[in-house]
């Protein structure tokens, strides 16, 4: 594991040469491959060296960041053109994807934290210094201050937990319970936010929104599967505690769900949109792993991965609409059947996507999800149904309102769409309907 991280160590000064945007991006691409023929063993950490190990739940999320900062590179080439403070964000990503890949693969709980924490620093530089509108100082802000407030009494609940065990490796917790009630609050809280659960979901739209779209795809493809990382983790010296208090945040999420896809139906902002569905998946993932039965953690497992294919792709789609037209508006933004017309196919593919068609892997996150939800209870069905039936309403709502109807006539410039952004697509839909095949990987891991 040590030697993908000096990898990435070594890349930093190619950072601060000139001309160095693609060569960054095809040294990502190298990593990838590297990364991707890794051994790993099914049953137990493998890899170990330093502190740090990899078993399938991180082989698959690390292997994810870094699909996703290459994939960043690729959709941000309008930075280049400009020249605009491009090396700082080449050493940005850089800094970001070193920081996801130490989360996912160190076993100490209390690096963990650290770099759990650390993966904040570049994500807000990228917000305050590449986003648009001025307002994106206080959506800095609303991110910085929900994570650290729930994150320091984890820190507590970590030192705690050392304090009573003296060990702090994440592959022995298996042989500790703890039930202890703040403990259970301190250690849950921070990854909620994160996730993030309902109630506690806000600095996620107005992040977003303000944003670039490196940042919008960083953030809805890694950083909301660090909460998810962490509580499949974190909820096996839990267990007992688990069983008794984990219904809250299942109805929460259930009922959250409900209400942020009615929420989506009410957007005219297609960034907005995208990433209240984000809150929308993110809370079944939530009920998944809060059951704490084999099919929730499968289930979450591979819609996080899905998700965060799709949600990173549907950004991107909405970036490329932004560069053309200036507006992210829904008023703005339609009838684009005329004028892109092989763009629709892509909208239309990864809309599909976002709705758990088949054969993506969100539709077997789905199953696996609704199974171990309704097991837990039956009566939650009824919530379950609302929130597939509306998550497909409001794909469909953001596609025929962009695709169809009158094209704005105040669009008196325009450029169809350039390979790099088909090319960039089709990296994020082809392991999303491919991977389904390899579904026995992430159906053995647990």
């Amino acid at each position: 594991m040590m030697k993908f991280l000096l990898m990435m160590i070594f890349m930093i000064p190619f950072c601060f040469f000139k001309n160095m945007f693609w060569m960054v991006q095809f040294m990502l691409m190298l990593l990838m491959f590297m990364f991707m023929n890794l051994n790993v063993n099914i049953m137990t950490f493998c890899n170990l060296s330093y502190t740090m190990g990899c078993d399938l739940i991180s082989f698959g999320l690390i292997l994810l960041s870094i699909w996703i900062c290459m994939l960043m590179v690729m959709a941000s080439e309008s930075l280049s053109k400009n020249f605009f403070y491009i090396n700082f964000f080449l050493l940005n990503i850089i800094i970001l994807l070193i920081m996801l890949y130490l989360t996912f693969s160190v076993m100490n709980l209390f690096l963990f934290y650290l770099f759990f924490e650390g993966s904040l620093i570049p994500t807000l530089f990228l917000i305050i210094g590449w986003g648009y509108q001025p307002e994106r100082i206080q959506a800095g802000l609303y991110l910085l201050f929900y994570t650290l407030f729930a994150s320091l009494p984890m820190l507590m609940g970590i030192f705690y937990i050392f304090n009573m065990e003296n060990c702090m490796i994440m592959y022995f917790m298996k042989f500790f319970s703890m039930d202890f009630y703040l403990l259970y609050l301190s250690m849950i809280m921070a990854f909620l936010v994160k996730m993030p659960m309902y109630f506690v979901h806000l600095w996620l739209p107005k992040a977003h929104v303000e944003a670039p779209v490196s940042g919008s795809m960083i953030l809805a493809g890694i950083m909301l599967k660090l909460g998810g990382y962490g509580l499949l983790r974190i909820l096996i010296i839990f267990q007992n505690i688990g069983m008794k208090y984990n219904f809250i945040w299942i109805i929460i999420s259930l009922v959250g769900g409900v209400m942020i896809s009615l929420n989506c139906l009410c957007q005219v902002d297609m960034k907005s949109l995208i990433a209240y569905s984000s809150v929308s998946h993110m809370s079944m993932v939530i009920c998944g792993i809060m059951t704490m039965n084999y099919w929730g953690f499968l289930g979450s497992y591979i819609m996080m991965i899905g998700h965060g294919l799709c949600s990173s792709g549907m950004f991107c789609l909405a970036n490329i609409n932004y560069e053309r037209l200036h507006s992210r508006s829904l008023y703005i933004n339609k009838g684009l059947m005329n004028f892109m017309p092989s763009l629709s196919l892509w909208w239309f593919l990864l809309m599909s996507s976002n709705m758990a068609a088949p054969p993506s892997l969100n539709l077997m996150g789905e199953i696996s999800l609704i199974n171990s939800i309704v097991s837990w209870s039956y009566l939650s069905m009824i919530m379950l149904i609302m929130i597939s039936f509306f998550s497909a309403a409001y794909s469909l709502y953001l596609y025929s309102y962009t695709q169809h109807g009158k094209y704005n006539m105040g669009m008196y410039s325009f450029y169809t769409s350039v390979s790099r952004e088909y090319l960039m697509l089709m990296l994020h839909w082809l392991p999303l309907n491919i991977l389904i095949m390899k579904i026995d990987y992430m159906m053995i891991w647990f």
